[in-house]
């Protein structure tokens, strides 16, 4: 019995919703943004590290103290967008290097204000600019749009890598 041309054929990818067949050049393309952008964040970061002897997360944490002298830990972990126990651990490390000071005001005793000491500011006075880092500073900067669509897409991304949920609040310079 004769087969049929169809048979023993791998039949061709589903199109995209848009109608458009991916290929392996697009992913490609793709592929080099995102080593761009992971390459843009390292090297931002080793420059801090090398101007301060600090780390990025800690040179960001700093600055966001001398930014706003007397907040808490609670309020530190919600600017950065990270964890309060990764905060803890960064404003730990800041304490026993002389940059930061806590001190415990108010009623609530638990609760510590932060305040940048002189250390602290002349490392930050070293630091390249935007201490917080490059990529959160591009996406301030797209308007609301842009980043409905990338937050979209970068979703159909996640959906596919299947990644712990838990790293979405490990800071960058932290990976």
């Amino acid at each position: 019995m004769p087969s049929s041309p169809a048979q023993g054929r791998k039949s061709p990818p589903p199109p995209t919703p848009e109608g458009v067949r991916r290929s392996a050049g697009d992913a490609a393309l793709v592929l080099r943004q995102f080593r761009l952008i992971f390459n843009a964040v390292r090297s931002h970061f080793t420059l801090i590290e090398r101007a301060t002897g600090l780390g990025g997360s800690q040179a960001w944490a700093l600055s966001v103290v001398r930014e706003r002298p007397g907040l808490g830990i609670g309020e530190l972990a919600r600017s950065m967008d990270i964890h309060q126990s990764t905060a803890s651990n960064l404003v730990r490390v800041l304490v026993a290097r002389g940059l930061v000071t806590t001190t415990r005001d108010g009623a609530d005793r638990r609760s510590v204000q932060l305040k940048l000491l002189p250390a602290g500011g002349r490392l930050l006075r070293k630091a390249p600019l935007l201490p917080s880092g490059v990529l959160p500073h591009a996406l301030s900067n797209l308007d609301a749009a842009t980043l409905t669509r990338l937050h979209a897409d970068l979703g159909a991304v996640l959906a596919e890598l299947h990644p712990d949920a838990r790293a979405a609040r490990t800071p960058l310079a932290d990976l």
